[in-house]
């Protein structure tokens, strides 16, 4: 069996932890906000260093194994955490990811999975480019026979502000090969990801 691991690491984007701090100060001053209030005297660090966690993508191992047992099934991870920031307004998105594919030569180390979202959900993003991101991802490196992603998620933007929406939740999907080229296997990953008949 051939093990191969590719190190996935973010790109430096020269981050500034203080600079980021005394932004936050001026920013929540500029709001009317008395930051020599105790509660609120360490909130520009505290908000500086949430956002910096919120942003920054952990690197990891993309590992992958040869499919030595002809495995042609679908895969799939169901429920996978999803939290990423709207590139909007710079609010939260919260959610659950379905990530599944079709093996070919190659299969995934299934924690791969979560962490392949994990990536792409920790920068400023929207939701449709981050499903298509995830599944334009495992198809390039994995190079299965079909890919599936689907995520749901709530949107802070959406229900603390503007519309105020609350309980809304927005739903996109993205497939790849015989997951979108076939009726069956379609269905089976829609059935097996929770999703009813999509």
């Amino acid at each position: 069996m051939t093990i191969t691991a590719e190190r996935i690491t973010p790109r430096d984007t020269g981050r500034n932890p203080v600079t980021a701090e005394r932004a936050a100060a001026d920013f929540l001053t500029a709001l009317g906000l008395d930051l020599s209030r105790p509660g609120l005297a360490e909130t520009p660090g505290r908000m500086a260093r949430a956002y910096a966690e919120l942003l920054t993508p952990r690197p990891f191992d993309l590992t992958t194994f040869d499919n030595d047992e002809k495995y042609d099934e679908l895969v799939l991870a169901r429920s996978i955490p999803v939290r990423s920031v709207c590139e909007h307004h710079l609010l939260p998105f919260i959610g659950v990811a379905h990530v599944g594919y079709l093996p070919d030569d190659r299969i995934l180390g299934l924690s791969k999975l979560a962490r392949v979202v994990e990536f792409f959900a920790h920068r400023p993003q929207v939701q449709e480019r981050l499903t298509k991101q995830v599944a334009d991802w495992l198809d390039e490196h994995l190079r299965p026979r079909g890919v599936g992603v689907v995520i749901e998620a709530d949107h802070l933007c959406m229900s603390l502000r503007g519309v105020q929406a609350t309980g809304a939740r927005t739903i996109t999907s993205t497939l790849l090969g015989t997951l979108r080229d076939d009726a069956r296997s379609r269905g089976e990953f829609f059935a097996v990801a929770g999703l009813g008949n999509h």
